[in-house]
């Protein structure tokens, strides 16, 4: 099973790189659906995606049915709309690729798609004073909830050697 991050029409670089940071942190895929409100390689892009990018496993696709045709998976739609909390799946009894997709930040998910797909919308829990929240904390907000209920599957749990080692802390006593 592999966690997908899927991004229907983003519009913001700024979100999209900071997504591609968390995708990169978290061995997961990106997908991106077009049109996009950027260019790849704009500067804002791989500002907010640091030095990560060039460790990012991303497609982009023409359209939500290009996206479909090549994914085969477990879909679910977070939106504000959704009748269900992101929290009420049970992400351990799925075996098959998770694939969870965000819509643009002005207007989401094209309705239509998701009244196909009406059982696989979620929600995040907000007041009523708005809308939604950021798109790139909506992504690590969810993801972050797959990983807890899968043990952080293949992810470091403490400080890695590679980078200062899980005794780091220990020379500032």
């Amino acid at each position: 099973m592999k966690i997908n991050i899927v991004l229907f029409e983003p519009e913001i670089p700024q979100n999209t790189g900071n997504i591609m940071r968390t995708c990169v942190g978290i061995n997961a895929k990106l997908h991106l659906i077009k049109p996009l409100g950027f260019s790849l390689d704009e500067k804002h892009l791989r500002r907010s995606a640091l030095d990560y990018f060039e460790h990012l496993n991303y497609d982009v696709y023409e359209n939500f049915d290009d996206f479909t045709s090549k994914n085969k998976g477990a879909y679910y739609f977070l939106t504000r709309y959704g009748k269900k909390t992101y929290s009420n799946i049970d992400f351990k009894s799925i075996d098959e690729d998770i694939y969870l997709i965000f819509g643009k930040e002005s207007t989401g998910v094209d309705r239509k798609i998701l009244s196909l797909h009406i059982d696989n919308c979620y929600r995040i829990p907000t007041t009523d004073k708005i809308r939604s929240l950021n798109l790139s904390n909506a992504v690590a907000i969810t993801c972050f909830e797959v990983l807890r209920q899968l043990d952080f599957m293949d992810l470091e749990k403490m400080e890695p050697k590679s980078l200062k080692g899980s005794d780091y802390l220990d020379k500032f006593k």
